[in-house]
């Protein structure tokens, strides 16, 4: 590479210092005209004349110049000439200094201030700037005034071939369709020089492919890649990997180049039909398998991709098309054989089915490659298993009367075993359709029958289970619904419809007959809404004076009043029994009574209130009731101050405390008691002293009498042990006594109780 570098730098050196003798013979032979062609630089005067013979004077720029070229990537040893500056006024004294600005002037460009001459210090690099800018001015070397006004030119560096083509845009990714005629265009690749493009052919590109053939093309000059083979199998193969080389210098000799790598992916088409592995599956199923449940799948190959390699199945024909069906799965694209109807091993043992796997999506390009369908043939095979027995009937309806007596036949049910074996079956009703066990079952024929009498008004309806299962089978049992209707009797007799009282005003007009109510039945019984009800009064009250009852014969009754009036404070209520009859078989009756309260009207008929407590409150409270409880008052008054001017009189206390008197007693005290000669209480002294026990005990409420002091006795030589349990005796016994003295005392007799003892005091006054 650096060979042919120093070759092309060797010629170019050489071509310009031909042209820069040339230029120069040319400036010594030519006039002012050719002056622009040379390179250096110039400076004149001259006169033109107007159109009219004026002369014109007009001062022209001095510098005449040219673009000075300089080669890039220069590694010479010595600087490189790039061209002189020379003005007109330049008599070669050296009065003159040249001055050099810019672009890299001073450090890339230097100039020789007394000759002019221009040299590059620096290699230069056209691919990092292709030309520079420079302003070049001749002064006076003493006074550094301007001698010429400053002129800018532009140095160019000239390119060479130092740059490879490169893909930018690299690597590529491409797509063509599989089965694509020769020449169908794949990509377009390109690639960029850096180089001049103007100069020579330093960026002029040519395109090969060093990897992809024989499959693949470039043209050389676009670089657009192209198929180059017919009939590329994807299924065969789907990807290739390309290799496109670009070189400079229209792919001679000497030229560099870049390459890039091209991955190619074949796109499927659908150019190929679906297959099935085999010509014959075979499929079993057993026979007690449910409609919908799947048999066996298959399923058939297509290589192609996508919507291209969709497969849909169906049945052509067979004698299984109408116990099996085919449906697919939309995931692994299997055909999935179902069962449609159930099938019976007894019946028929094996079904042919002809199944068809086609595309549903052709391309018409490959249309005559077709056809793009595939079929098989599908054997199923049925299964013998051992299946529960069958009922006769998908269920059963039968009816009882109730109150029928216990083992009333209800129905019969029937199953068969279906298998070769045909074996016996038993017969049982589950516990859990018949929790209160009303009917039971003979295992061996199936006949229902009732375990007890049954009440259509508790449950009109009986719905129980009965399973059949084969003897000696494998505990597999069919079941049956058996809905039992229990049929009415008439056994509920009629009775009122409502319970409600009937109001009636006390202050019922003489002699007008009133409607106060009409009545109407009801009955339990399932012919209710059919029959007819009869009312009558009850015999006892068939001739009463307040009341009478008309049967309006449409199972109602209207009830009137038929006397003058009531009073509240004689009666209140009334009760009125009703006979009601029914028309049933047998006919049934009941009596009802109907209450009928008085109450208090205005004159309007109008029912102010129905409540006779305040009637009995008012007489309670009466002008001579409260006479009599002040007559009360006033004597129970005067008997207490009687007896407290009788006390006074005597001029004895009412109870006498002394100080002094202070016995061992333990006393039991009566509110209700008349004093202390009615206590019950026990001297201890005495109770320890049993030679005494006859001593006379005096009153305390009476003046005592003069007595001879008693002879004392000999003193016990020590307490008794009877005392103290006959004084705890003693003490529970009375209590009893008064709990039962207080628990017969009824209030209504406090009164009298009161009265007693106040008399019983006025006595002992007395």
């Amino acid at each position: 590479m650096w060979e042919e570098l120093r070759l092309q730098v060797f010629f170019l050196c050489l071509g310009a210092a031909l042209w820069s003798a040339a230029a120069a013979a040319t400036h010594r032979g030519s006039g002012p005209r050719e002056r622009g062609h040379r390179r250096h630089l110039s400076l004149h005067r001259h006169r033109e004349r107007g159109k009219e013979g004026q002369v014109l004077h007009r001062s022209k720029r001095g510098w005449v110049w040219n673009q000075f070229f300089v080669i890039e990537e220069y590694t010479g040893p010595d600087p490189v000439l790039v061209g002189r500056l020379h003005s007109d006024v330049d008599s070669g004294n050296g009065n003159i200094k040249y001055i050099l600005s810019g672009e890299g002037a001073g450090t890339i460009f230097v100039i020789d201030d007394k000759t002019g001459n221009i040299h590059a210090t620096k290699t230069l690099d056209r691919e990092e700037q292709a030309q520079y800018t420079l302003t070049a001015q001749a002064v006076a070397r003493d006074t550094n005034k301007p001698l010429e006004p400053p002129s800018e030119f532009i140095v160019k560096v000239q390119d060479i071939n130092d740059n490879p083509p490169e893909f930018l845009h690299g690597p590529y990714y491409a797509r063509v369709a599989e089965m694509s005629n020769v020449g169908t265009s794949v990509i377009k690749v390109t690639a960029t020089d850096a180089d001049d493009p103007t100069y020579g052919n330093s960026a002029r590109l040519v395109y090969s492919i060093l990897q992809g053939q024989p499959y693949f093309s470039v043209e050389p000059q676009t670089g657009i890649i192209r198929t180059a083979l017919p009939n590329m199998d994807r299924e065969a193969r789907q990807e290739y990997d390309v290799v496109i080389q670009a070189k400079d210098m229209g792919g001679h000799m000497g030229g560099l180049s870049g390459t890039t790598q091209v991955k190619i992916t074949l796109t499927d088409v659908n150019d190929n039909p679906p297959k099935f592995a085999q010509g014959v599956y075979a499929m079993a199923v057993s026979e007690d398998k449910v409609p919908g449940e799947e048999v066996g799948r298959l399923k058939a190959r297509d290589p192609d991709l996508a919507e291209n390699g969709l497969v849909d199945y169906r049945i052509l024909e067979g004698d299984g098309m109408n116990f099996f069906e085919i449906t697919k799965d939309s995931e692994t694209q299997e055909a999935v054989v179902k069962l449609k109807k159930p099938v019976d091993f007894e019946t028929k043992r094996s079904y042919t089915l002809k199944v068809e796997a086609s595309n549903p999506h052709v391309d018409p390009r490959f249309a005559t490659w077709g056809p793009y369908k595939d079929t098989t043939i599908v054997k199923i095979s049925v299964e013998d298993a051992d299946e529960p027995p069958t009922f006769m009937a998908p269920s059963y309806n039968f009816e009882v009367e109730e109150n029928a007596p216990a083992g009333t036949l209800v129905g019969r049910v029937h199953a068969k075993d279906t298998d070769i074996m045909n074996n016996p079956v038993r017969y049982m009703i589950p516990r859990y359709t018949d929790l209160e066990e009303f009917f039971t079952i003979n295992t061996e024929d199936g006949i229902i029958k009732t375990t007890r009498p049954l009440d259509r008004e508790a449950q009109s309806w009986h719905n129980i289970s009965v399973s059949a299962a084969e003897i000696g089978g494998h505990h597999q049992d069919a079941k049956v619904r058996v809905n039992i209707k229990v049929k009415d009797v008439n056994d509920n007799a009629p009775e009122f419809a409502t319970q409600n009282e009937v109001l009636v005003c006390e202050n019922v007009s003489p002699g007008k007959v009133n409607l106060i109510e009409t009545v109407s039945a009801t009955d339990k019984d399932e012919m209710a809404h059919r029959q007819h009800f009869h009312f009558r009064l009850a015999p006892e009250v068939a001739n009463n004076h307040s009341f009478s009852l008309k049967d309006n014969r449409d199972s109602t009754a209207s009830i009137f009043v038929i006397r003058k009036g009531f009073s509240r404070l004689s009666q209140d209520v009334y009760h009125l029994p009703i006979e009601i009859n029914d028309n049933g078989v047998p006919p049934l009756s009941s009596t009802n009574t109907l209450i009928i309260r008085v109450c208090s009207c205005d004159s309007k008929d109008t029912i102010l209130s129905c409540n006779v407590e305040p009637f009995i409150l008012s007489a309670g409270l009466s002008t001579g009731a409260l006479i009599a409880i002040l007559a009360c008052i006033v004597i129970l008054l005067a008997i207490v101050v009687l007896f407290v001017a009788l006390r006074r009189q005597k001029k004895e206390p009412l109870i006498v405390f002394e100080e002094e008197d202070i016995r061992e007693n333990i006393i039991t005290y009566d509110d209700e008691g008349g004093g202390e000669e009615d206590t019950e209480a026990f001297d201890i002294a005495t109770l320890q002293n049993p030679d005494g026990a006859n001593g006379f005990l005096p009153r305390k409420d009476i003046k005592p009498e003069l007595q001879y002091p008693m002879r004392p006795g000999l003193r016990p030589i020590g307490n008794s042990v009877d005392v103290d349990d006959f004084i705890k005796t003693r003490i529970s016994d009375n209590k009893r006594k008064k709990s039962k003295e207080k628990k017969t005392l009824q209030p209504s007799s406090i009164y009298e109780q009161s009265q007693r003892k106040t008399c019983e005091l006025k006595n002992r006054l007395n």
